[in-house]
């Protein structure tokens, strides 16, 4: 199930969509439209911008890969199928999840290109915080896991696809504004705590508990 879910991404243009959105609003940001997050305009070798412009940018794309995973089956009658075959929810709901975990990470992966470019540029060369980068990337990467998750979790909620990308973006947009941005924050200094990392494993952990619950729920509708 989880390599028909990557070979589904990839075989219509959302993969595509989403990786490109997200890498071009990045280097724009970066390098062309002026403003703080201007590499060129600050005249630091400084990359802060990009991830906290990032967690923004995530928030509104993980819902997208996620929107289509249930509300497709349930129209489709795909759900009952799957069900009478007697396929566990939790194996379903596991493979979706870290299908479009996995596209959100090959989206984010690329931005290690930045850092080349700005190592290289910086004066002396090789002047920037490698450990603040590496904290921030792996900040990035659990980011990437809560709102997959939390999407996945919204997924459940309604046969309308917009409904549902909605609901998944209003409920990642509250949780990283009231309690997940400190703990992201907190990585990207370049200090992975175990509380701050055991905290977003436990968001995607109850989120992921409640889509499966949620699932079972949809063939009794």
């Amino acid at each position: 199930m989880f390599r028909k879910e990557l070979a589904y991404y990839f075989s219509t243009p959302i993969a595509y969509i989403v990786i490109g959105l997200y890498l071009v609003a990045v280097s724009l940001m970066l390098w062309v439209i002026p403003g703080e997050w201007n590499i060129i305009d600050s005249g630091y070798a400084d990359l802060r911008g990009m991830f906290q412009m990032s967690p923004w940018l995530l928030l509104l794309l993980c819902p997208a890969l996620t929107m289509r995973l249930f509300a497709e089956e349930k129209q489709s009658g795909m759900w009952d199928l799957l069900r009478a075959k007697k396929v566990q929810v939790y194996r379903m709901v596991l493979a979706k999840y870290f299908a479009a975990w996995l596209l959100t990470l090959l989206a984010i992966l690329p931005c290690i290109i930045h850092y080349v470019v700005v190592y290289r540029l910086a004066e002396p060369v090789g002047n920037v915080d490698g450990g603040q980068f590496a904290g921030s990337l792996i900040g990035l990467c659990f980011i990437s896991m809560v709102f997959t998750a939390l999407g996945l979790m919204t997924a459940t909620l309604s046969r309308n696809q917009i409904v549902c990308y909605v609901l998944g973006v209003v409920l990642c947009f509250a949780l990283y504004w009231i309690t997940i941005q400190a703990h992201y924050q907190s990585i990207s200094r370049g200090v992975v705590d175990v509380r701050d990392v055991g905290f977003l494993f436990g968001i995607s952990a109850v989120a992921l508990a409640l889509t499966a619950f949620l699932a079972r729920k949809i063939g009794t509708k």
